[in-house]
């Protein structure tokens, strides 16, 4: 596993463990560098009002954005899963807003392995107000 991954993802890896998940039992972590190389984590922190769940990606994302950065670089995703896990709906539309078609998605799986998307590729006609997102 090349460097930069491998420390998005052990960090989402230790994230995933602090999950608040007690409805689905199932829990993800989030990690993404920014374009300064600052890496920001999140997990998923569900409610009983299902609708007002946040995912992890949104959660890193979120924590981001209220520290002052606005670029994503990379970002990775992962759950307990044997196929690589995709971020939602919902979430691409978030990545999207905060990086490229470009961007790395890296979707992993429990085993540890990984497949490497872009966000124009996992969501290719997302809304933005910027064309090179």
């Amino acid at each position: 596993m090349e460097k930069d991954i491998k420390e998005l993802y052990d960090a989402a890896m230790k994230v995933k463990e602090k999950a608040y998940a007690p409805y689905s039992d199932f829990h993800v972590g989030s990690a993404l560098r920014t374009k300064n190389g600052k890496i920001f984590t999140g997990c998923n922190v569900e409610n009983s009002s299902y609708g007002v769940t946040i995912c992890a990606e949104r959660n890193a994302i979120f924590k981001m954005v209220s520290e002052g950065e606005q670029e994503i670089a990379s970002i990775l995703v992962i759950g307990d899963t044997e196929k690589f896990l995709p971020p939602c709906g919902a979430c691409r539309q978030v990545i999207a807003e905060f990086s490229t078609k470009d961007t790395p998605v890296i979707m992993c799986n429990k085993k540890g392995e990984f497949k490497e998307s872009t966000v124009g590729e996992i969501l290719p006609f997302g809304f933005s107000l910027n064309e090179d997102r």
